[in-house]
């Protein structure tokens, strides 16, 4: 994975702030159901393996989206790109490289690189923005403890 972080610096220049984590790693194997008739990966399940990314990187904070969701906090999607360089095919070992870009007042940020894992082939680069929303679906700040968490 030494490959990956001299470009991963470029992605990451969103805040200028220090984070208690910046990075974190899952790893799995590509599952049938998650190809088409060729065992080549769908497109939508890239966006899937973030998302699995993502929420792993929160629990490693301490507090899960089940737990924010139940305090009345939820994390919803706002934007969403992704770049596919490579295709992932049936049986291949997955890594998803998530990476915390920016957190705000009322929005967190990430970049993630999902590549080969035995390869260390690039498969997707790809960027979520999520909004803090409240019970009704208005945006919120995020909770203090819950900002205290990623500094």
């Amino acid at each position: 994975m030494s490959n990956l972080r001299p470009t991963l610096i470029t992605m990451t220049t969103d805040s200028p702030r220090q984070f208690r984590y910046t990075t974190h790693d899952i790893e799995f194997r590509v599952r049938y159901a998650e190809t088409d008739q060729m065992g080549v990966v769908y497109h939508a399940n890239y966006l899937v393996w973030c998302e699995m990314g993502r929420t792993d990187f929160i629990r490693q904070l301490g507090i899960t989206y089940a737990e924010m969701e139940r305090s009345g906090v939820s994390l919803a999607v706002s934007e969403l790109s992704a770049r596919f360089h490579a295709a992932a095919r049936y049986d291949d070992m997955i890594r998803v490289h998530t990476i915390l870009a920016d957190v705000r007042s009322r929005m967190i940020a990430f970049d993630y690189v999902v590549s080969n894992a035995e390869t260390e082939q690039r498969l997707v680069s790809a960027r979520t923005t999520l909004v803090s929303l409240d019970r009704s679906g208005k945006p919120i700040a995020l909770p203090r403890a819950v900002r205290e968490l990623f500094f």
